[in-house]
């Protein structure tokens, strides 16, 4: 009966380190099998990366009760094409344009701003222009300049192109209708 008990516990401990060691492995890199999902960052750690190795960044600004957000990040940003092309060729920001933190950035410190229903953060009304929709995906430059402002919900096949039209930069040579005629 010892043994029985003995080969017992000696098999649960091994069956629980394995488990540790699983539960310790990294998590998979872009491009390696399970790890084609979007790369979200913080607006404060986009701002960071961005100066030892610039990219263009991709702002999605979205609210708590926005449907069409929720649908974008359920739909379009898992999409295994969208989110390889977004982690290549951005850093993604999700900014909650009603959040109560205060962000720093470029010696301006910007905060919520309590005013209509919900109120709204200052970076949000700042990168849309005070017109609030949401979703609204805001693509900047390496040096924060505001290429487009694309409002709206995106199905996977609507939002590649626009993807494509800023990360390759096609935005500096042509229209986005001129471009589009010629997809």
């Amino acid at each position: 009966m010892k043994q029985k008990i003995w080969a017992v516990t000696a098999l649960m401990i091994l069956g629980l380190s394995a488990m540790s060691f699983m539960l310790l492995k990294p998590a998979p890199q872009a491009g390696e099998k399970g790890g084609d999902k979007v790369q979200w960052l913080s607006w404060e750690q986009a701002v960071v990366l961005n100066q030892t190795k610039p990219k263009k960044f991709l702002v999605d600004v979205y609210t708590d009760w926005c449907g069409w957000c929720k649908v974008m990040d359920k739909n379009t940003f898992p999409n295994d094409t969208i989110a390889q092309y977004l982690n290549k060729y951005f850093y993604c920001v999700k900014l909650n344009a009603e959040q109560r933190d205060t962000i720093r950035f470029n010696n301006y410190t910007f905060k919520f701003l309590e005013q209509g229903r919900n109120g709204v953060h200052e970076l949000a009304y700042s990168l849309l222009d005070g017109q609030m929709s949401y979703p609204t995906i805001v693509y900047l430059s390496e040096r924060f300049e505001r290429i487009v402002v694309a409002p709206g919900y995106k199905k996977p096949a609507q939002l590649l192109p626009e993807l494509r039209y800023t990360g390759e930069e096609f935005y500096k040579t042509k229209t986005w209708d001129a471009y589009m005629q010629g997809q």
